[in-house]
């Protein structure tokens, strides 16, 4: 970086002198001191706005490790404390490593800089019940929730927390209330589970469970039930508006998908179930294979061709039917 500097100043100098060479001819002595002060203003000036540190480097490696990418970020913040998005990833790394209070702290300043953003005030909230000694969402994160609800009705996260949070309090009606929008909102394999709860909920609370839901026609036979997760350290990662492809292929067959589902990027671990109605082709049912391979991408672009950056999990063979299930770990970066 030294000898950019040094390379740079010296050009300003034939620079500053060509263009100062009718001052030099007729007053040497004024036109080297204009030289030399015109230099030395250059110089303070890059060394006080620009970003000399850029060059170097040690600055533009790439970090290794969860532990690195926080240092970097930390001082990033330490130099531009306004970049709210940068508390917030720093929130999530903390979380990672379960340093509960610094997350806090972290969310904290994102906060101060936007009070009212949704997602800011659900983790947020998340951040505050996992540091306390009995993980339970104390009063100011409970009106977090509500205040990100009241923005932002769809926020399915915040609303299963503010359920929790009222069945924590005891009020397990309004837990039950709370939830049961979300039965819209997520996959039949979700749902499933989630009406346990809402009916677990709903019975505490001395009330009839939920009626079952209807069968429709378009109904198809469950080839397999997936569990979908992150590594935490790639968590920091994740770019907005990525989809989650969930595949199914022919074991030991040909590259092409015999069944997809894309999905909106939700909370980890997410819950899918694969049926015939998510295969590709009419004559090669998802249904009819024995055994299928799995695997999940996380898409940065949205679109099902793989490109570098995305994330995915490593293949498993699982066999099919109503009762299987799978689980996958989405932890390797595309190449």
């Amino acid at each position: 970086m030294t000898g950019f500097v040094l390379a740079g100043l010296a050009l300003a100098v034939v620079v500053l002198a060509w263009v100062l060479r009718p001052l030099w001819r007729s007053r040497p002595l004024a036109g080297g001191g204009m030289v030399a002060l015109l230099v030395v203003t250059t110089g303070l000036l890059y060394l006080l706005v620009g970003t000399p540190r850029a060059l170097d480097p040690v600055e533009r490696a790439a970090p290794e490790t969860l532990q690195q990418a926080i240092t970097q970020l930390e001082a990033e913040l330490e130099r531009e404390p306004t970049r709210v998005e940068g508390w917030r990833l720093l929130g999530r790394a903390y979380l990672a490593q379960d340093r509960t209070a610094d997350a806090v702290a972290a969310y904290r300043r994102a906060l101060e800089l936007d009070p009212e953003a949704p997602v800011l005030l659900i983790e947020a909230a998340e951040a505050r019940a996992r540091a306390a000694a009995d993980r339970r969402f104390d009063a100011e994160g409970i009106a977090m929730l509500e205040r990100a609800l009241a923005t932002d009705p769809t926020q399915q996260r915040g609303r299963w927390f503010l359920g929790i949070a009222k069945r924590q309090a005891g009020d397990a009606a309004g837990a039950a209330e709370t939830w049961q929008p979300l039965l819209a909102q997520v996959d039949d394999a979700t749902a499933a589970s989630l009406r346990v709860q809402i009916d677990q909920a709903r019975a505490a609370a001395g009330l009839d469970p939920l009626p079952p839901p209807e069968a429709g026609p378009a109904d198809a036979p469950v080839a397999v039930r997936i569990s979908v997760s992150l590594d935490p350290g790639l968590s920091m990662q994740l770019p907005e508006g990525a989809s989650l492809f969930v595949i199914a292929r022919r074991p030991g067959g040909p590259p092409m998908p015999v069944a997809v589902r894309k999905l909106p990027l939700a909370m980890f671990p997410m819950h899918v179930t694969l049926t015939d109605a998510d295969s590709l082709m009419p004559t090669a049912r998802l249904s009819e294979l024995d055994e299928v391979q799995l695997s999940a991408r996380i898409s940065a672009s949205g679109d099902a061709t793989p490109r570098p950056g995305d994330l995915e999990s490593a293949p498993t063979t699982v066999a099919t039917g109503p009762d299987a299930v799978a689980a996958l770990l989405i932890d390797t970066v595309v190449r």
